[in-house]
């Protein structure tokens, strides 16, 4: 009686080294990428578990026959990311190419080719990217540290394979072939409803901090991205209403000293939601503190980072809590509520409003000199603090119809892998399996 990775196969089952079974084991070449070519190229960032990203792939310059080029595809291999923390371990499948135009993996990618003899190539596909082979990979397989590490070809080519007959392989993966392609259709589902979620929020924040509902004569805002508003709301900039400063530049020789205090960066700062897991650490000594230190109300926006613009408010959850230079500190100095300009930021962020500004399809920064002169509509605070409630709650419906539908895509990437997991490791008949039950509940 056969085992891999410690779990017993079953009787008619043996276990290989994957160098017996396959032909080709090896990385690809390093290509010389041009804007378009004769061979498109198939790296880490373009090999996906739910198939190759052809928007992400490259081309090389090559003359001569593409069977030639060391990692040249043909359908049916594996792709195997081989460099570096969070992609290495990620296994994909070629199913031919795109267009006519011949591929070819790069040199940070190994090609899996199974012999068909042996080995059937998808039944090695639903092995190689298993939850026991990819743990295995992360505690047998790598070499280097931190995120230097790489797939050693030796050690991959030596890890033992689960080989059923092979009548008995193609079964199973016809049949994870079906059941898998009915998860990731429910799981495509869900993440089109998660967007529908987020869409609609930002559609009902832009009806209301433009008045759509309010009756009464209506006046053109100024604002191309607004349009109308009603009659009686202001039309003005942010620092007419709210004092905006920059946090406390970071360096070294600050990360030390007396007056250590916790400070948010940019990663702390998601849309509405402050990260408080990971909090660092700078010197703010007496003389800074009320400069720096944050209010509860206070509007923190981020100036560059991955996303400028992303906003949410500090609470005041914690007694002394400072900022960061790259983000900006927005605080109300009458009346007009932070929470109203929140819902104003998030609307012209998701509408590109800086971007255009910017004139740039990705912008990188968004400075104090530009954020200062942005203008908003405002009624009067009273209306504010009734839209801003109504907007709350229908947030916080959002958020917990996100949590769910995060929650069942969860489940389903679980039962995804524990379905994979089961059968290519013979725990159970595929031929007698309801591929409907696997998935109730759901």
């Amino acid at each position: 009686m056969s085992s891999v990775l410690g779990m017993v196969l079953p009787r008619s089952w043996s276990a290989k080294p994957l160098k017996h079974v396959t032909s080709v084991v090896n990385r690809g070449s390093a290509p010389d990428y041009i804007d378009d070519g004769p061979v498109r190229v198939v790296s880490q960032a373009a090999n996906q578990l739910a198939g190759i990203d052809w928007s992400r792939s490259r081309f090389h310059s090559f003359t001569g026959n593409p069977k030639d080029l060391k990692g040249c595809l043909r359908t049916g291999d594996i792709l195997v990311n081989s460099t570096g923390t969070g992609t290495l371990g990620r296994v994909g499948y070629f199913s031919g190419s795109v267009d006519s135009r011949p591929c070819m993996a790069d040199g940070h990618v190994t090609l899996v080719r199974t012999r068909d003899c042996d080995l059937d190539s998808r039944f090695a596909f639903y092995w190689l990217g298993s939850a026991p082979f990819y743990e295995y990979i992360y505690a047998a397989l790598i070499v280097g540290a931190t995120n230097q590490i790489e797939l050693n070809r030796d050690r991959l080519r030596d890890a033992r394979i689960p080989v059923p007959p092979l009548g008995e392989q193609r079964r199973i993966a016809d049949f994870l072939d079906a059941e898998t392609s009915r998860i990731d259709q429910i799981v495509r589902i869900r993440r089109d409803q998660l967007a529908l979620v987020d869409s609609s929020e930002v559609s009902r924040a832009f009806d209301a901090i433009r008045g759509r509902d309010v009756g009464g004569q209506r006046k053109e805002s100024g604002l191309p991205w607004l349009g109308s508003v009603p009659e009686a709301w202001r039309i003005a900039a942010v620092s007419y209403s709210f004092d905006v400063e920059l946090g406390k530049m970071l360096n070294q020789d600050r990360v030390a000293g007396e007056y250590l205090r916790p400070y948010l960066r940019v990663a702390n700062v998601q849309w509405d939601h402050l990260d408080m897991e990971s909090l660092a650490y700078m010197d703010f000594p007496p003389e800074e503190q009320e400069r720096y230190r944050l209010r509860a109300g206070d509007l923190l926006v981020c100036e560059g980072g991955s996303w400028p613009g992303r906003a949410a408010l500090w609470d005041g959850s914690i007694n002394e809590m400072y900022y960061q230079k790259a983000l900006h500190r927005i605080r109300a100095r009458g009346n007009d509520l932070s929470r109203w300009l929140y819902y104003c930021l998030l609307v012209a962020e998701r509408l590109g409003v800086f971007a255009v500004q910017g004139n740039t399809s990705t912008m990188t920064h968004l400075t104090r000199e530009q954020l200062k002169p942005q203008r908003f509509p405002f009624p009067d605070p009273g209306l504010q603090a009734v839209v801003v409630a109504e907007l709350d709650s229908a947030h916080r419906r959002d958020v917990s119809m996100k949590s769910l539908l995060v929650r069942q895509m969860e489940l389903l990437a679980e039962r995804r892998q524990s379905l994979i997991t089961a059968a290519i490791t013979g725990q159970f008949d595929v031929s007698t399996a309801s591929g409907r039950n696997t998935i109730q509940g759901v």
